[in-house]
C-alpha cells in the first residue's frame, strides 16, 4: 500500500504597493518508496496456503498414503492469487511475498522412517524449466505477479542449485558429471559442509566443476515427449554463446532459474542452503539474475515499478546478525554479502527477541545495520518452515510476537500463520511437518480471538510498509520511565519519514513527548487508535484503551 508524504512550503507573502507575490500554498506530493531494508515480507509454503483450483491436486499418480502432513495438501498459485486479489496481503501490510520453490518435483516419494513424502515443500526440484502441475501453470504464475505487482507487491521465488530431489523409482539419478551421492556433509569445517550431501539421498550438484557436461538424458526424453526439446536447446545454446560459461551443471541451473526473471518479472530470489554451495556460485548468480532483470525491465517497461535492483536474500543456515558481514566455518570466514547477497536470513533474531530488553534489542540491530551492514540488510524470523524452535510454537504469544518483529529494524519475514495463531505444533506429525499445516482461514473467519491477533498484526504490518523508517531509519529512544517511547527517522533524496512509536502504556489517557520529532501545531494521527491529536507543548495527549500508539503527521 502506497501512502503519499505531503511536503507543503508556505510562500513568503510580500506586500508592496498593491502587488504581491504568489501566496498560495505549494503542495508536493511523493510517493513512499519501496525499501527492500524495511519491507514486510509474507512467507508460505505453496502447496499449505490456499487451494484455488482443486483440479490440480494429485499429479503424477502421487497417490499414496503419506506420512501425516507430507503430502501435497492442494494449495496453488491460484489460491494465493485470489488472496492477493481479495486485499488479505495488502489488509496485512505485505509488500513482498516469498514462495517455496514451484518448479517441477520429483515424482515419486521417499520413506525415511517418517512415512512416505512427496515433494511438496518444493526443494526436490526434477525440472528446473517445468512449474509442477500441482501448483499451477504458466499462465498462473504471469497472473499472480502481475496481480502482485498491481497492488505494489514484490514477488520472490526459491531459487534451489544445490542439490537435485531424492532418488526413487521414478526419479533416476542424474548422471555422475552432475551430481555426487556421497559422502554425507558433516558440517565440521568448510570442505565438508560443501563438497558432500546435506543428508542421505539428496544427490549434490557439483557446483565446484568447469567441467562441460551433457543433458541428463531422463531431461532429454522428458522434453522430447513434451515437444519442447528443440526450444530448450536453441536457448540454451543463446545463453551459452552470450556469457561465455562453460557447460558445467551449476550454469544451466543458473540460466533456469533466470527465466523465471525474463519470463514473468519476479523480483528477487531466496537463495536456498547457500553455506552448501562455493561462494563464487553466488557471485555468479548474482551476476546472471541482474542481467535477466535488466533485461526484463527493457522489454517491459510499462511494467517496471521501480529502480530497485534485483532482491537476493541468502539462507546461510546459522548466520547471525553479530557475525556483521561474516560467517564462520570453524577453519575459515566467508562474506556472503559483497558481490553476492542483498540481504541475509537472521538466525539469530528469536534468541535476541527472547533475550534482550527491548530497547537493548532496537538499538543493537539500529547500530549494526548503520555500521557494519551499512548498504546491506538482514531478514529477520520468529517462526519458519524448518526451524524447530521457532519463538513462540504454541502461539500463546501472538501479540508480542507482531510487536517485536514488525517494529525491529531490518526486513520483518511473517511466516504464514504468524498472524492467526496458526499452531506450530501438529500432533501425530514428525520432524518439520509440524510448522506446515494448512493455513488456519476458518479461524480468521469464526473465531473472535483470531480475528483480534490478525488485527494487531494489519495494524503494526501497514504502519510498517507506510513508514520505512521503522525497518531502515535510525532509531532513537525517547523515554523508558513506565513506559517506552522511540522514533525513528529516513530520509532518502527528497524523502523524509519520521515516526514515534509508544509500548506498554496505560490504558487510557496518555501524554508523549514528541518534542524532538514534530513541531507544535503539528496534526498528529494514531494509527493504532485511528484518531488525530494536534501537538501542544510538546506533546500529545491523547485518550486510548490500548497500551500501544503509533504516531505520524498527517
Amino acid at each position: 500500500m502506497k501512502r503519499l508524504v505531503i511536503l507543503v512550503l508556505l510562500a513568503t507573502t510580500i506586500l508592496s504597493c498593491n502587488t504581491k507575490t504568489k501566496e498560495e500554498i505549494e503542495i508536493k506530493k511523493q510517493e513512499t518508496p519501496f525499501v527492500w531494508e524495511a519491507a514486510n515480507l509474507y512467507f508460505l509454503l505453496t502447496d499449505r496456503f490456499n487451494n484455488g483450483d482443486t483440479s490440480n491436486d494429485t499429479n503424477f499418480d502421487r497417490a499414496k498414503e503419506t506420512g501425516k502432513l507430507r503430502g501435497f495438501e492442494g494449495g496453488d498459485l491460484k489460491g494465493i492469487t485470489q488472496k492477493i486479489e481479495d486485499g488479505y496481503f495488502t489488509d496485512l501490510g505485505i509488500n513482498a511475498i516469498w514462495m517455496t520453490p514451484i518448479v517441477e518435483q520429483i515424482h515419486g516419494g521417499t520413506d525415511e522412517g517418517t512415512g512416505i513424502t512427496y515433494g511438496f515443500h518444493g526443494y526436490w526440484a526434477k525440472d528446473w524449466t517445468a512449474i509442477d502441475p500441482n501448483f499451477g501453470t504458466e499462465e498462473d504464475l504471469k497472473q499472480l505477479v502481475d496481480a502482485a505487482h498491481s497492488k505494489g507487491i514484490r514477488v520472490l521465488l526459491d531459487a534451489v542449485i544445490n542439490h537435485t530431489g531424492p532418488v526413487t523409482e521414478k526419479d533416476p539419478v542424474w548422471p555422475s558429471e552432475w551430481v555426487r551421492t556421497e559422502p554425507q556433509c558433516q558440517y565440521s569445517n568448510y570442505e565438508n559442509t560443501i563438497t558432500c550431501t546435506l543428508v542421505k539421498n539428496l544427490p549434490d550438484i557439483k557446483t565446484e566443476s568447469n567441467e562441460a557436461v551433457n543433458l541428463p538424458p531422463q531431461l532429454v526424453e522428458k522434453w522430447k515427449a513434451e515437444g519442447r526439446y528443440e526450444q530448450e536447446i536453441v536457448e540454451l545454446d543463446a545463453f551459452f554463446e552470450r556469457t561465455g560459461h562453460p557447460r558445467a551443471p551449476r550454469f544451466y541451473i543458473m540460466k533456469w532459474l533466470a527465466d523465471y526473471i525474463t519470463d514473468y518479472g519476479i523480483d528477487g530470489y531466496r537463495c536456498d542452503t547457500v553455506k552448501h554451495t562455493e561462494e563464487f556460485v553466488w557471485q555468479e548468480f548474482k551476476t546472471e539474475c541482474d542481467y535477466a532483470f535488466s533485461e526484463y525491465k527493457e522489454n517491459n517497461s510499462d511494467k517496471v515499478l521501480d529502480d530497485n535492483d534485483f532482491y537476493l536474500v541468502g539462507e546461510v543456515y546459522n548466520y547471525g546478525i553479530s557475525s556483521g558481514k561474516f560467517f564462520n566455518f570453524g577453519d575459515k570466514n566467508v562474506n556472503y554479502y559483497d558481490t553476492m547477497f542483498t540481504s541475509q536470513i537472521n538466525f539469530e533474531y528469536k534468541w535476541n527477541a527472547k533475550q534482550m530488553l527491548i530497547d537493548d534489542l532496537f538499538s543493537k540491530y539500529d547500530s549494526i545495520l548503520h555500521k557494519e551492514l551499512k548498504d546491506f540488510g538482514i531478514l529477520n524470523y520468529l517462526s519458519s518452515h524448518d526451524d524447530g524452535q521457532p519463538f513462540d510454537p504454541n502461539r500463546e504469544k501472538p501479540y508480542e510476537t507482531a510487536t517485536k518483529l514488525l517494529l525491529t529494524p531490518g526486513t520483518s519475514q511473517v511466516y504464514y500463520g504468524d498472524e492467526s495463531a496458526r499452531s506450530l505444533v501438529i500432533e501425530g506429525t514428525e520432524g518439520d511437518a509440524t510448522l506446515r499445516s494448512n493455513m488456519n482461514w476458518d479461524a480468521i473467519k469464526n473465531n473472535a480471538k483470531t480475528k483480534a491477533v490478525l488485527e494487531h498484526w494489519q495494524k503494526l504490518g501497514k504502519f510498517r510498509i507506510n513508514h520505512p523508517a521503522i525497518g531502515a531509519g535510525k532509531h532513537q529512544m525517547i523515554s523508558e520511565e513506565n513506559k517506552y517511547v522511540f522514533s525513528r527517522r529516513y530520509t532518502n533524496g527528497n524523502f523524509n519519514d519520521m515516526v514515534v512509536i509508544g509500548l506498554g502504556l496505560v490504558a487510557g489517557q496518555k501524554s508523549i513527548n514528541v518534542s524532538n520529532i514534530f513541531e507544535n501545531g503539528a496534526v498528529i494521527h494514531d494509527a493504532y487508535s485511528n484518531q488525530d491529536i494536534t501537538v501542544n507543548n510538546g506533546k500529545v495527549e491523547l485518550n486510548s484503551e490500548y497500551d500501544i500508539v503509533l504516531l505520524e503527521q498527517k
